[in-house]
């Protein structure tokens, strides 16, 4: 397998549950900063021109969250697809809630504060953003109410996305107020597999 990624992107999902399963790969950097995803050869491999991807032999896999579900579906000795027809669903659940409810404003933030030139950034989007995010934030705190993983009693799937997305919301500043989340974030990346930071991979030159 090979895993297209660059450092503190979504290729950390990717990355960490293919360092959890303990599988052989190959990693590939695509310097986003040095435009690395506009050349030819990536976008024949995505030609959306984004990372993470996964080359699984004659297989394409693209978006993270996918990626991470498809390995979890590839190697289930691993157990992080839950059995439990019931507790499966909990996993999408919370997965695709991780992706659209708690990723998505902290996409927008992102835009608005960094990528965007800065004659097209929007503050008031930013607000709009960040009051969304702790909106869905609140409802994810209630939830992991002494509770150690997302779904169940071991980790799942799903932790890999959720720990990621609330990573990156702490690199925000946005998860004061939510010390379940933030102790869950430190859980979960005390792991001995788990990958580093967002903010220690922002660091990297």
């Amino acid at each position: 397998m090979k895993l297209y990624e660059f450092g503190p992107t979504r290729s950390i999902r990717a990355r960490w549950i293919l360092q959890e399963l303990g599988v052989d790969f190959e990693a590939i950097t695509v310097n986003l900063r040095a435009g690395g995803h506009r050349r030819p050869e990536f976008l024949e491999i995505n030609p959306a021109g984004k990372v993470p991807a996964l080359v699984d032999g004659g297989r394409v896999l693209t978006e993270s969250a996918a990626i991470v579900l498809y390995l979890a579906e590839k190697y289930p000795e691993a157990g992080f697809l839950p059995s439990d027809i019931g507790q499966r669903a909990e996993m999408y659940r919370w997965t695709l809630f991780a992706v659209t409810e708690l990723e998505q404003p902290l996409w927008r933030i992102a835009r608005h504060t960094t990528l965007y030139p800065q004659a097209e950034r929007l503050p008031g989007d930013v607000s709009i953003a960040q009051r969304e995010f702790r909106e869905m934030a609140a409802v994810l705190e209630h939830h992991m109410s002494a509770r150690a993983f997302v779904v169940g009693e071991r980790v799942s799937a799903a932790d890999f996305v959720v720990a990621f997305t609330l990573d990156w919301a702490d690199v925000a500043g946005l998860l004061g107020g939510f010390p379940q989340l933030k102790d869950y974030v430190q859980r979960m990346y005390a792991r001995p597999r788990a990958p580093r930071h967002i903010r220690d991979l922002l660091a990297v030159p």
